[in-house]
């Protein structure tokens, strides 16, 4: 019977392979030739196809019977960690005016396999898959939490399989300059990768009776910390696989998770105004942070925008977008600085939230001061960001004090506004992440810092805000089509609707 049970485990796991990756593929698909991101696909099929799976009895809301997709929805720290680790490698570069010298170490093929998909994109994607299978399934048996996971008892069998896989898939198209030594360096990333989460989990346990800082944080420093220790690490196979597609994968499983409840969820009392206020908070967050760059900051360029926005609200959507290269190479060099700077202030973010978690409601004579001081952070970067004149150096301090800025006021205006509304902190938890597309949030929520009706919820709740991506994504598309340039009446019309919603949603809670 154990080896029935086995077949069953590796069957999920291929069936788990075929609808995530066959997503990524088709969503890449539909925006080929054009300047949209295939995460504008991805949230609409992903949710759409979660909800069919329910309607048409082929599974119930949660998708217990595909448990490899739950698993893959749940290695958000994973798909982090190598932006976090790259973010580093940038910041140390900066600060130092180093730059990695290209000598051809790593080129992919850019033959078309699948249309809008290279050959090695397409490794990228099917081995980025294999990654976050086989490093998650490793974490929890060496953290000890195999009792508890399910299908545990596959987990040895799953860690072989897929990281096996994953170490020999190159593409042979692809040019590098020593094919062994790139090998090895996937070898040892994916084994530092282990290492970050395994020490990140223990060193949150550790402080767990002080403070309940979620596993992300320290995941954040270590990895981030690591990047600026190794600023000429040139990236192996697992690095460059999870930064074009982990995030994309990972969004991929929550959407299909989330769809899965959008029916059921609507009864629920109260979720009505967390929905609301994602959904206006999506618009008003995203598209006033725009207004701010391009009319005060004078910054509206793709390269300013995607990055800024993507750290100014540690946005998971355009994270990828921008990681993946979809509004070209600036952006997909300044994003992983923005990302990590924010990060850094996340010890505010974390340590007042998570005093806020135990003490059961929001600690307002903290976040007060902290807006203040987001303002005056956001205040000097748009100073900044308008005597750039172009000098790259100037928009990426100004860029990193916004994201900082904007992370600050975003988050604790967030969860200010819902707490003096009367949202519940539970509540709030779940509008605040899912109304920024907040990365950081949803794995902190997701890991239960907010108790475990938030964490059950949030795959929902996060991916049904995402319904407003179409619209970012198809601003930010005009935008590349545009010479990189945002339509201002259309942002300033967007930021205003968004402000009416969140009006609405805090009045009506």
């Amino acid at each position: 019977m154990e080896q029935v049970f086995h077949l069953y485990a590796i069957n999920h796991l291929f069936i788990a392979l075929v609808v995530l990756t066959v997503m990524v593929l088709v969503a890449r698909t539909i925006v080929a030739g054009t300047k949209y991101s295939s995460l504008l696909v991805i949230v609409v099929f992903g949710l759409s196809l979660g909800a069919l799976f329910v309607e048409s009895n082929m599974t119930t809301p949660g998708l217990s019977e595909f448990p490899v997709v739950v698993l893959i929805s749940q290695t958000t720290v994973i798909a982090l960690i190598a932006s976090f680790f790259v973010g580093g490698q940038e910041i140390k570069r900066l600060l130092s005016k180093q730059s990695l010298q290209d000598d051809n170490f790593f080129t992919p093929s850019t033959k078309e396999l699948v249309m809008g998909t290279s050959s090695t994109q397409l490794i990228f994607i099917i081995r980025g898959f294999l990654l976050l299978v086989g490093i998650q399934a490793v974490d929890v048996m060496v953290s000890g939490r195999v009792n508890g996971a399910l299908l545990g008892e596959s987990f040895p069998l799953f860690a072989y399989i897929s990281l096996a896989l994953s170490f020999i898939l190159i593409d042979r198209r692809a040019q590098a300059s020593n094919k062994a030594l790139y090998v090895r360096k996937g070898v040892v990333e994916a084994l530092t990768i282990i290492l970050v989460l395994n020490l990140s989990l223990k060193m949150s346990s550790a402080v767990a009776s002080i403070i309940g800082l979620p596993q992300i944080f320290f995941a954040m420093v270590l990895s981030s910390s690591l990047g600026m220790l190794l600023p000429k690490w040139k990236l192996g196979p697992t690095m460059n696989a999870l930064l074009f597609a982990g995030i994309p994968l990972v969004l991929s499983g929550s959407f299909l998770v989330g769809g899965s409840h959008m029916i059921e969820a609507f009864s629920i009392p109260g979720l009505q105004n967390v929905i609301v206020y994602g959904f206006a908070g999506q618009v008003f967050w995203m598209f006033g942070g725009l207004c701010l760059l391009a009319f005060v900051g004078k910054a509206n360029s793709l390269q300013n925008l995607a990055p800024g926005m993507a750290g100014g609200l540690s946005h998971s959507g355009l994270t990828g977008a921008c990681t993946a290269g979809d509004f070209g190479a600036k952006a997909a060099s300044r994003a992983p600085i923005m990302i990590n700077i924010p990060f850094a202030g996340h010890i505010f973010v974390f340590t007042i939230l998570a005093a806020s978690a135990e003490k059961g409601q929001l600690m307002v004579e903290w976040t007060l001061p902290l807006i203040a001081a987001g303002i005056a952070c956001v205040v000097l970067a748009l100073k900044n960001l308008r005597k750039a004149n172009g000098c790259e150096a100037t928009e990426i301090k100004g860029l990193m004090q916004f994201s900082l800025g904007w992370q600050i006021v975003a988050v604790f205006g967030s969860f200010t506004l819902l707490a003096l509304a009367g949202m519940s902190l539970e509540h709030a938890s779940m509008s605040a992440s899912s109304g920024l597309s907040h990365f950081g949030l949803y794995a902190a929520v997701q890991e239960g810092m907010f108790g475990a009706t938030a964490a059950s919820l949030i795959t929902f709740t996060f991916a049904m805000t995402f319904l407003v991506h179409p619209l970012v994504f198809g601003m930010f598309g005009k935008a590349a089509e545009n010479n990189g340039r945002m339509s201002e009446r259309g942002i300033a019309g967007l930021a205003l609707f968004g402000l009416i919603g969140i009006l609405y949603a805090i009045v009506t809670i």
